[in-house]
């Protein structure tokens, strides 16, 4: 039998981005922009999870994407997208958005609100380039909710636990656990807010909720990576 390999990458070892002085904080959990590290490019079909603060009145101004599947969790505040195929959308609290921005698509992300905005995002390469871009926003998800993104063969799941409650994992090749509150035990590792756990041939892998309880969002993903 394959033991699943446990790898807890911390908070406070995410490299630093963004643009302070717009308002925008960023923390890289994977190689990034200016930040690079070749042993931390990607963990399977997960090439990007960072945990972005927006002031108020911050965003991204319109930039491009292609050849990637991108999924937003907003922790507080509210979230304005507008796309080049002509979404707009506010994304809150507890929604999941996604936008596969297939062959080419355009977007700007801000903070339009009176309150900071925190949301972490996460980019999957697809199994294979092109195709129409496409968008979607899951509302108000609820607890063992899961998130099919079949372009890259991953599947996200949210869990919220209360204290001491114990949740099994999904078994995969590559499971990316994000804890995004509280703190939450996986093996003889610890893991709490803003850390992340990468798990290898996971099978048969818990979760226990520490102190009061935790949010996490977790990646389960199987899909051979062909597409860079």
């Amino acid at each position: 039998m394959i033991e699943a390999r446990i790898q807890v990458r911390r908070a406070a070892e995410r490299y630093r981005g963004g643009d302070p002085a717009a308002g925008i904080e960023t923390r890289h959990a994977f190689s990034f922009s200016g930040f690079y590290d070749p042993d931390n490019v990607r963990f399977g079909p997960l090439v990007a999870c960072n945990e972005e603060h927006l002031a108020p009145g911050a965003g991204f101004a319109e930039h491009p994407h292609r050849d990637v599947e991108i999924v937003t969790w907003v922790v507080e505040g509210e979230l304005t997208h507008e796309d080049s195929a002509g979404h707009v959308a506010v994304v809150r609290r507890g929604d999941v958005q996604w936008l596969s921005a297939g062959e080419g698509v355009r977007h700007v992300e801000r903070n339009a609100g009176g309150v900071p905005l925190r949301f972490v995002q996460m980019w999957l390469s697809p199994l294979e380039g092109g195709g129409s871009p496409s968008y979607g926003v899951e509302r108000a998800v609820s607890d063992g909710a899961v998130c099919h993104l079949r372009r890259a063969g991953a599947v996200l799941h949210v869990r919220r636990l209360g204290a001491g409650e114990r949740c099994a994992l999904p078994g995969a090749q590559w499971l990316y656990v994000h804890v995004v509150r509280g703190s939450l035990r996986i093996g003889e590792y610890v893991v709490g807010a803003g850390d992340a756990a990468r798990i290898q041939d996971a099978v048969e892998v818990d979760g226990v909720a520490l102190g009061e309880g935790a949010e996490l969002v977790v990646w389960e993903m199987h899909a051979e990576v062909r597409f860079p």
